[in-house]
């Protein structure tokens, strides 16, 4: 408990709070387009240079290696289940299960950064490895998510537009460029811009918490699709992925926050990457269904509850 009341009290929770709210009351509150997408790349190129100035330090360890292994084979599996989930307790279609099921393989990169940034303040820093095993769980959901649906290669702009989309998309290119521009860096090369990167980011990512919370409360009041078994799969999902994820990253020896990042990883669901290929290769799919499970219910979720949840778990099998 007095770790939920800690993260509650975060200014970062607090801002994202305070968005939801000011959506909810239907306030004109409204963060510029263009400053949210600034804020989004300046987010993963922080994250990413500090993951690989940290692994700079480290070297490469038989740690990584197994959480590398241990995400993208989670990455790959969770949509499965999933799928099987939304298709039998939620009655929805094939496609937009397959659609639905991608999402909550792969993962939010915003999840996992203010859960580093709350995990740290408390004495639990992951690994700066974990980054890159973020970047390497965006994609195969999305491979599993197109075959549970079944869709050729001619279907929605042709394979190798897929392929472009998935690997060339934006939040991949950021997070693996800065993280291997940090690692080749390393810290001597960090020191000169850790005030932009480091010294403003707890700041910035109020603001831009600020603006999820709005977008993820309009989500919720606007959107017609979400039904009441689908609003209880976004969050059963998490802590299903998050529970396999915490327990898998203890199994395979990593240290608490590490593990507790795994499983805060596999719990998160993604709302950049897929929600654009899933446009891309399942253009029938409803997207107000599976932005309203991801960002709607999912996000909050995670982002209040999740992230102590989590970390209260990888603590006690620690």
């Amino acid at each position: 408990m007095e770790t939920i009341a800690a993260t509650l009290a975060s200014p970062v929770i607090l801002f994202f709070v305070l968005g939801l709210l000011a959506a909810f009351a239907r306030s004109d509150l409204n963060i510029p387009e263009a400053v949210a997408k600034g804020l989004s790349i300046y987010l993963m190129i922080a994250i990413g240079l500090k993951g690989g100035v940290e692994v700079s330090k480290s070297g490469f360890t038989p740690d990584l290696l197994l959480a590398a292994l241990a995400g993208i084979a989670l990455s790959f599996l969770l949509p499965f289940i999933a799928f099987a989930l939304l298709t039998r307790f939620a009655g929805l279609s094939r496609v937009n299960a397959a659609a639905v099921s991608a999402h909550y393989g792969s993962v939010s990169v915003v999840t996992y950064v203010t859960a580093t940034e709350i995990l740290t303040r408390q004495g639990l820093g992951p690994a700066g490895y974990m980054v890159a095993v973020l970047a390497l769980m965006e994609t195969p959901a999305i491979i599993t998510g197109l075959l549970l649906a079944r869709r050729n290669e001619k279907a929605g702009g042709g394979a190798s537009g897929l392929w472009h989309e998935v690997l060339l998309n934006a939040s991949v290119v950021l997070l693996i460029g800065s993280f291997v521009i940090g690692l080749i860096a390393g810290a001597p090369g960090f020191e000169p811009i850790r005030p932009l990167f480091d010294g403003l980011f707890r700041g910035l990512l109020c603001i831009f918490l600020l603006d999820m919370g709005l977008i993820a409360g309009r989500r919720l009041i606007d959107t017609r699709a979400l039904t009441a078994r689908a609003a209880t799969l976004g969050v059963v999902l998490p802590l299903l992925n998050g529970t396999a994820g915490t327990i898998i990253g203890t199994l395979i020896g990593l240290d608490v926050a590490s593990a507790a990042a795994l499983g805060i990883l596999a719990a998160s669901a993604s709302y950049i990457a897929v929600p654009a290929a899933m446009r891309l290769a399942l253009p029938e799919a409803d997207p107000g269904l599976y932005l309203s499970m991801s960002l709607g219910v999912t996000f909050p979720f995670n982002i209040i509850l999740g992230i102590p949840l989590f970390a209260m778990l990888a603590q006690s099998l620690g």
